[in-house]
């Protein structure tokens, strides 16, 4: 004779198996902690982020300023002409001013007037491509970059400085012979020149 065998399951409830209550979700302090952490690692994290994007604005401008500087030097020895580079005043002329911030042009000075006489004599007008927490200036006394045929740079040593407020950032200076260096500076250095 067969005889059935059942087998018992355990009791269901709406809490669960075994009347065992199931949990889903983030307790309150489960919740703040995971707020705390993430909060302290945006504390962290943006001031870094900030400062690194600020390096990269200064290093594409240095690095720019640089190549049109090199390029201006290039040019007077090739076409034999003197050709200037100086910050410019957005309306086809230079500053005297020395702020680069707002950017520079590059031309031709055939006559040593140190401003472009015709608009084909402008051979680049840039807009400086950074923030405007960022300022370039040039040192005093030289507002503008000057090169003779033979490429070089008559006069003093221009240096021209990337500050932030009155912070120094980064230098490009231009030594006699119309040789361009670049430096990062490290620490906190006044943006006097």
């Amino acid at each position: 004779h067969m005889c059935r065998m059942r087998a018992e399951s355990p009791s269901l409830s709406p809490h669960g198996l075994l009347g065992r209550a199931s949990t889903s979700g983030f307790s309150l302090v489960e919740a703040l902690t995971v707020m705390a952490i993430t909060t302290i690692g945006l504390l962290v994290g943006v001031p870094s982020f900030q400062g690194m994007s600020e390096r990269a604005r200064v290093s594409s401008a240095m690095h720019l300023l640089t190549a049109h500087m090199a390029s201006a030097r290039s040019t007077a020895i090739t076409y034999r002409i003197p050709t200037v580079v100086c910050p410019s005043n957005r309306s086809g002329g230079c500053r005297t001013d020395g702020d680069w911030s707002q950017g520079w042009l590059m031309f031709f000075d055939k006559d040593g007037n140190r401003q472009p006489d015709a608009r084909e004599d402008i051979l680049r007008d840039e807009n400086a491509p950074i923030h405007p927490s960022l300022r370039i200036l040039s040192s005093t006394g030289r507002p503008q970059l000057r090169y003779l045929p033979d490429g070089r740079s008559s006069g003093s040593n221009i240096t021209v400085r990337l500050c932030r407020e009155d912070e120094l950032l980064a230098q490009i200076i231009v030594n006699n012979a119309g040789r361009v260096r670049s430096e990062t500076v490290a620490g906190t250095k006044p943006c006097a020149g």
